[in-house]
């Protein structure tokens, strides 16, 4: 438990930079993947002035709403701003969820043949970033969406969601990371939080696996959790 956001964020900048090396030395190269989010974004600015071999770390994203380029609905529009500037910035492979195509069942299959010629077949992520939502969503696996039962893809489109589609990684693609890192901001979130530590089915971030994964939480998001 943290005292507020800040820490937070930067915690989990220093835990994503310790996790580079065991995979580079391991396979070459470091395969990360990130969520949204006020505190995240903080957290990757974080991360990207950290002395990392930039080049040989592949960046994709857990999700992202169907909306134009540049977009402030758009994780890939803050993502951007996290990363100008910064040592990570001209050297990262980064690989953006193709959310403007016009078929987009179709784009979701593209991004997971991506994933597997970077990440192997099924593919395997090093380090997957995972926020949570008050309702007790994670990625925009959300509350009552058909994609929650998606088991045969590792990437796939959902319903309307707060005034947007989404794409999204879907559990079989999150449950086979290596690690997970969950960070978690909020005095919203405290429901959410001891329902997710409880391992809690009924809402979508509980069917998440919890044996690789690390909470980074401040004291609002925690004060639920003994």
């Amino acid at each position: 438990m943290f005292a507020n956001a800040d820490a937070v964020a930067q915690a989990g900048a220093r835990f994503i930079a310790a996790a580079a090396p065991a995979a580079l030395a391991a396979r070459g190269r470091f395969l990360l993947a990130v969520s949204g989010g006020q505190t995240p974004w903080q957290m990757l600015r974080a991360l990207a002035e950290e002395p990392l071999p930039w080049s040989a770390i592949h960046l994709f994203q857990v999700d992202e709403r169907v909306a134009p380029s540049g977009d402030t609905d758009r994780n890939l529009t803050h993502l951007a701003e996290c990363l100008a500037g910064s040592p990570a910035a001209s050297r990262i492979h980064l690989h953006p969820m193709p959310v403007e195509a016009g078929d987009l069942d179709g784009a979701a299959r593209e991004y997971a043949l991506d994933l597997a010629r970077i990440a192997g077949a099924p593919p395997i992520l090093d380090l997957i970033h995972l926020g949570l939502g008050p309702d007790g969503h994670t990625a925009s696996l959300v509350p009552g969406d058909p994609v929650l039962e998606v088991s045969n893809a590792e990437v796939a489109l959902t319903g309307v969601y707060q005034s947007r589609r989404r794409m999204t990684l879907t559990y079989p693609a999150l449950n086979r990371a290596r690690q997970l890192l969950w960070v978690i901001t909020g005095s919203e979130k405290a429901d959410a939080l001891a329902r997710l530590r409880s391992g809690d089915p009924s809402i979508p971030a509980g069917r998440i696996e919890q044996g690789r994964a690390c909470v980074l939480a401040d004291s609002a998001a925690a004060r639920q959790v003994h």
